[in-house]
């Protein structure tokens, strides 16, 4: 297809970014806050990331509209619907910088309530609604690990084991996890952003 940008993947923070066939992604650089997360904090967090995940994925939808009809231009066109002088060139504009926009509003809700809060998205987490968040156990930093439905964190892994090393959380990793060793002393070079 002509005129309409292929984003199938894309980054965000180094991370693939899939949100439909057919987009205008900006990438830009996460400015990361580190945090060490407690579970009880983690947990206060949830309510709030339900909201932005389901406000991530009415943006996506979006796109993925915008994207439909960006197709039929093309379908219809190809790529003489760029031209000034084509009869479906205002719409294909439009639709255009309406999927800009949109794209944009991810990229700012992610920053916003995702990247400036210390949480840390898996491969493939914006996706499938997973967020990590860092924390300390046992003098290492691990990552408290929270899937999108799950009414509280459950669960956490190693830095460099991922979702299938996940592990539930006892009684007493939640009461030390993020509160016991002192996170300015721990070497956090395993952390992955």
């Amino acid at each position: 297809m002509t005129g309409i940008p292929d984003i199938n993947p894309t980054t965000f923070g180094g991370r693939p970014l899939r949100l439909c066939s057919h987009a205008v992604i900006v990438t830009i650089q996460p400015a990361m806050v580190r945090k060490v997360f407690t579970v009880d904090e983690a947990n206060s967090l949830i309510p709030l990331l339900e909201r932005v995940f389901d406000a991530i994925q009415e943006k996506k939808e979006a796109v993925r509209r915008i994207g439909r009809q960006l197709e039929v231009l093309d379908l219809l066109w190809g790529s003489e619907v760029t031209r000034a002088d084509n009869p479906d060139h205002y719409d294909y504009s439009r639709l255009k910088h309406e999927i800009a926009r949109e794209i944009s509003e991810i990229e700012r809700i992610i920053q916003h309530e995702f990247i400036r809060r210390g949480l840390r998205f898996p491969a493939g987490g914006i996706e499938s609604g997973l967020v990590d968040f860092p924390t300390t156990y046992d003098g290492r930093f691990v990552y408290l690990c929270w899937h999108s439905g799950e009414p509280e964190l459950r669960f956490w892994h190693e830095t460099d084991a991922g979702y299938r090393g996940r592990q539930e959380i006892t009684q007493d990793q939640k009461e030390s996890m993020g509160t016991v060793d002192d996170a300015e002393s721990i070497d956090d070079t395993s952390l992955d952003f």
